[in-house]
């Protein structure tokens, strides 16, 4: 038999704007796990996931330029060689092994139980912030590099960049509020188009480095002179590869996706595989090529801040060679892609939140309606961009170290997996991938170590924000079923025909002294008389860091007691539930008898907050207390 106990019920959304706010509000999240019902072919998630990927094109070559200077087109090479050798194989692997979208994050939170990977799961949940928030904003202030560097827009504009980025995140939350439905269609037609242009313009560029080779001989005369020889040109490229590392942005949202494509889990699982290699061959070419044609055809000064290059080199190239009106026409185009890229980024951040905080008990209510959640993150895309002055390569570092984290933390995780499964080559191949991307990510913090302060912060706040959450949550009923096994049916069918009377026991030696010591405690400390029937009830915790669960209770026999035995993660929540079930199921308000706990109360809150015990009947008391409002009817609690 099982009865449903609902944890926690929406809370009322009396009122306008409190109503409006909380629409949606829910607690159940099996739409989160399984994704809309309406389903897409691989080729159309591709483009939804692209928005993101491809956008990268309008900032990335200048930030390459910038980074690596003349030698721009080999180090891109060694990371397109990163990006199908390294990235593209992790991915494709953790499509996979987990094909309901959960990413790499939740490989290893099943490879790291208990609070320790909790911890770690929130730490890697601050890092995912940070990408996708950096890609908010990073997005929409290269969207706004390139609104204010057409000659066609209004001068009163000049100069006002953190304006435009403020107004320009202000209508992507303005979206979310107004109610965000799946625009798969629109990014499909942004990214065909989007791409189309792109390949005009590097196609463009590559005929004048043909008509004019001598840009080509003007760059290997200027490599030769500042470097000694290739092998210093290698090593210095693999030196300033990391600061490339935007251009390995999608992999891990291609894969938080995976349950909007279309088909059964291995159809599902081959089209995403599919999806990634198409995606990052596709990145790669434009990649080599528009590092190329950037670095020989635009003056080095143009790149840097205020020069007509600047976050926009593909663009300068498209007002060069093709007219202001063509230009202009990528300009909208480009401004299109980035902006929808942050509503791809914000897509993801109020799916990965709700699938993870709720069910640690980290996140209060309000987290399972979007609107909140797109205030503030909003805010906090605000507070970024005002910092950083809406500066494109500013944000660059902190975009690397989200994107390089998540996809050490999925090298990381098909390493330890493929070691558990036995596939010894694939894991060498792997723990080579993660040494690599390891090697990267540590070369990027060094470089700009505001990455790292951007997503420590993300990191500390979520972290913080969870355990306070998980403390204030604490006395919920988190128990959102109660299954009773045949034996459990039996004695309570049996319990049923008087009043029910249930002694709390911690199991220690289960021997007859132990159960015969406990019955003589209650007859005296409680005046129970020794006729009355009882059920012993013994509740062990194998991992405290849970917080919602259904409630197993198998029934046992030891010694003439009748006893109900269950596992849970917090012992007084699980004990409120069985005596709901218990009145319920039989009509009748059960009773529980306790001892008093020893020692300090302070500490013994400690104990149930971090390992479920604690001081367990005057918790349990408060658990029944909040479900249940009546007195008469809320089971008796005895201590003594």
């Amino acid at each position: 038999m099982t009865v449903m106990v609902l944890a926690k019920k929406p809370a009322p959304t009396e009122g306008t704007l409190r109503s409006w706010l909380l629409e949606g509000l829910q607690t159940d999240r099996t739409q989160i796990q399984h994704g809309p019902h309406v389903k897409h072919p691989w080729w159309r998630v591709m483009c939804l996931t692209g928005v993101d990927y491809f956008s990268t094109l309008g900032y990335q070559p200048g930030i390459a330029a910038l980074a690596a200077g003349l030698l721009s087109p080999l180090a891109t090479l060694f990371l397109v060689a990163l990006t199908l050798l390294g990235a593209l194989p992790v991915y494709r692997r953790v499509a996979v092994e987990s094909p309901y979208g959960q990413g790499s994050i939740a490989m290893l939170e099943k490879l790291a139980p208990h609070w320790w990977g909790k911890l770690f799961v929130l730490a890697l949940l601050g890092f995912a912030a940070t990408d996708f928030v950096i890609t908010m904003t990073l997005s929409a202030a290269d969207a706004t590099a390139h609104i204010l560097e057409n000659p066609f827009v209004p001068g009163f504009l000049a100069g006002e960049r953190v304006i435009v980025t403020l107004v320009l995140l202000a209508l992507l939350g303005g979206v979310f509020l107004m109610g965000f439905t799946e625009a798969i269609g629109i990014a499909a037609v942004l990214v065909f188009v989007y791409l189309a242009l792109n390949a005009v313009v590097v196609a463009t560029a590559l005929v004048h480095v043909l008509e004019a080779p001598q840009v080509v001989v003007d760059w290997k005369r200027a490599l030769s002179l500042d470097f000694s020889s290739p092998l210093a040109m290698i090593g210095l490229s693999l030196v300033v590869m990391p600061k490339l590392a935007l251009g390995l942005s999608g992999f891990e949202t291609g894969v938080a996706v995976m349950p909007v494509v279309k088909g059964e889990i291995q159809e599902r699982i081959t089209g995403t595989r599919r999806m990634l290699t198409t995606a990052a061959l596709i990145m790669s070419v434009f990649l080599i090529f528009s590092s190329f044609v950037t670095t020989v055809l635009i003056p080095h000064h143009e790149f840097v801040d205020g020069g007509k290059a600047n976050g926009r080199a593909l663009a300068y190239l498209a007002h060069e060679y093709l007219g202001n009106w063509f230009g202009t026409v990528y300009d909208i185009s480009t401004i299109a892609i980035l902006w929808f890229a942050g509503a791809s980024a914000m897509a993801g951040l109020i799916n990965l939140v709700p699938r993870y905080l709720p069910r640690y008990g980290m996140a209060p209510e309000w987290t399972g309606a979007i609107r909140p959640l797109v205030l503030v993150f909003s805010v906090i895309a605000f507070a970024i961009t005002i910092i950083f002055h809406a500066d494109v390569n500013a944000q660059g570092g902190a975009y690397a170290t989200g994107v390089l984290v998540l996809m050490l933390s999925a090298a990381v995780a098909v390493t330890l997996s493929a070691g558990k499964q036995g596939r010894h080559k694939a894991t060498v191949g792997f723990a080579l991938i993660s040494f690599v991307l390891g090697y990267t990510l540590i070369d990027n913090i060094i470089e700009r170590p505001d990455g790292v302060k951007i997503a420590s912060f993300f990191v500390a706040s979520i972290v913080g924000l969870s355990l306070i959450s998980r403390a204030t949550r604490s006395t919920e009923l988190r128990v959102t079923a109660v299954h009773l096994d045949p034996l459990a049916e039996q004695f309570v069918n049996e319990a049923a025909c008087g009043e029910i009377h249930v002694i709390a026991n911690e199991p220690h030696r289960r021997d007859q002294t132990e159960y015969n010591d406990k019955l003589r405690e209650a007859w005296l400390t409680h005046r129970l008389r020794p006729a009355e029937p009882v059920l012993f009830v013994e509740a062990t915790v194998p991992d405290a860091s849970e917080f919602e669960s259904e409630l197993h209770v198998k029934g046992e026999e030891r010694y003439g007691h009748k006893i109900l035995a269950v596992e849970t993660s917090a012992v007084p929540n699980a004990l409120a539930a069985l005596l709901l079930h218990l009145r319920d199921r039989t009509g009748s308000v059960p009773h529980i008898y306790f001892h008093w706990t020893e020692g300090n109360p302070a500490v013994a809150m400690l104990r149930y907050l971090v390992f479920g015990g604690g001081d367990v009947p005057p918790l349990t008391r408060e658990v029944l207390r909040q479900v249940e409002p009546d007195p008469e009817l809320r089971p008796r609690v005895h201590v003594g």
